[in-house]
């Protein structure tokens, strides 16, 4: 499978009929940049670029949660981040609210259910196809919030490094075809334009999706929280507080995104 030359991003090409009533108003597209996230919180310092839309073909220091490294070869992925300058859900339900519209965006594309690793991964056939990133900051005029999105589109597996190839896939890997970036960010920021609107009026929408979505629900968990270890049977999330586990100790304990680092077992 080729990357093909038809997909690159263009600002005027992804706003093309996009029918979004937030998200999306003003798009800027990057040839090369360090960061989306970056360049995101510049602009967030303007209350007037709410919903901007800023991509890159390439990121030369793409980052994940924790500090972690996001691997992606030019024009490989879809590198995104959105600026959020006024919004009034606290930052775990927004955090589901984008999980649940990033998968749903994918999912298609993909030609199968994309699910959902609480608290940033959306996996596909048990590996991870895509990442988010949400950064925050307050101030006296509220919350001001950025959403990065990192999507794998065109990686076959030995783009990955070694280390990565077990754990990571790409769309055009499970779907056995190549799926168009400009059409999957149309379908990205639309998705996450329609969660938005849903939590603002109600976060019980988007936590039964997300339950719907979930890889973990019902399922066993290890997780780091401030430096503590904790293992027991996941039995839910708190649109406020987070995962809710059953702890193999006893209790139910909740865990914020924040805090709380995944084991994998």
């Amino acid at each position: 499978m080729a990357c093909p030359t038809t997909d690159l991003l263009d600002p005027d090409k992804i706003k093309a009929n996009l029918k979004t009533k937030r998200i999306g108003r003003k798009i800027l597209v990057y040839n090369r940049t360090s960061s989306t996230n970056d360049i995101a919180h510049r602009y967030a310092k303007n209350k007037k670029n709410d919903g901007l839309a800023i991509f890159a073909e390439e990121q030369t220091a793409g980052r994940g949660r924790a500090g972690s490294k996001w691997h992606s070869s030019r024009s490989d992925s879809i590198l995104c981040s959105i600026v959020l300058t006024d919004c009034k859900c606290n930052a775990e339900l927004l955090s589901l609210a984008c999980a649940v519209a990033v998968a749903e965006a994918i999912g298609k594309p993909a030609k199968g259910e994309a699910k959902i690793k609480w608290p940033n991964d959306i996996i596909l056939n048990g590996k991870k196809v895509a990442g988010i990133l949400l950064e925050s900051k307050t101030d006296n005029s509220g919350n001001t919030y950025v959403i990065g999105v990192g999507i794998n589109c065109h990686q076959k597996k030995d783009s990955f490094p070694p280390e990565l190839q077990p754990i990571a896939t790409s769309i055009d890997i499970e779907s056995h075809s190549v799926v168009d970036r400009i059409s999957l960010a149309k379908r990205l920021l639309t998705s996450i334009d329609h969660w938005l609107e849903a939590v603002q009026e109600t976060s019980e929408k988007v936590t039964d999706r997300w339950r719907s979505l979930s890889v973990q629900l019902g399922h066993r968990v290890k997780l780091i929280y401030n430096g503590q270890e904790f293992t027991g049977n996941c039995i839910g999330i708190d649109p406020e507080k987070g995962l809710i586990l059953q702890l193999d100790t006893g209790g139910v304990r909740m865990f914020d995104a924040i805090h709380t680092t995944i084991i994998k077992q």
